[in-house]
């Protein structure tokens, strides 16, 4: 089977691009969401690369199912486990006990969750170099 870890780099990369595009048009929920998919497929590339492969959508599970001699500080397990709380809740109205789901995210949630997705891209790109 062929390394498609460059392809999910990629995509990684690209979802964050959205994530910056959705918070620009306040569409902040959204901004949310793409940035947990663009660290989810970033953590994805990283296993790929390793020869492994990963599976489900938890970004902290997939950094610490990472080997050992990755070193993966608890700040960055901590920020997926912040990313992960916008996997479905962003999408889903029954995410919350009322309101849409663009009615609980704001710009300040997007920044954190573009930073954060940017902080793990960044840190899968050091180690597939």
């Amino acid at each position: 089977m062929p390394n498609r870890s460059d392809d999910w780099l990629l995509q990684a990369e690209r979802d964050l691009d959205q994530a910056e595009d959705s918070q620009q048009a306040s569409r902040h929920e959204w901004a949310c969401f793409a940035a947990h998919q663009s660290a989810e497929k970033a953590a994805k590339a990283l296993h790929l690369s390793l020869g492994q492969e990963a599976w489900g959508h938890v970004v902290a599970r997939l950094l610490m199912e990472l080997p050992d001699d990755i070193d993966v500080s608890e700040e960055m397990v901590e920020k997926a486990k912040v990313l992960d709380n916008f996997y479905i809740p962003t999408r889903y109205p029954n995410g919350h006990s009322q309101g849409a789901p663009f009615e609980h995210y704001g710009r300040l949630q997007s920044e954190e969750a573009i930073r954060y997705a940017r902080s793990i891209l960044e840190f899968v790109r050091s180690q597939m170099a």
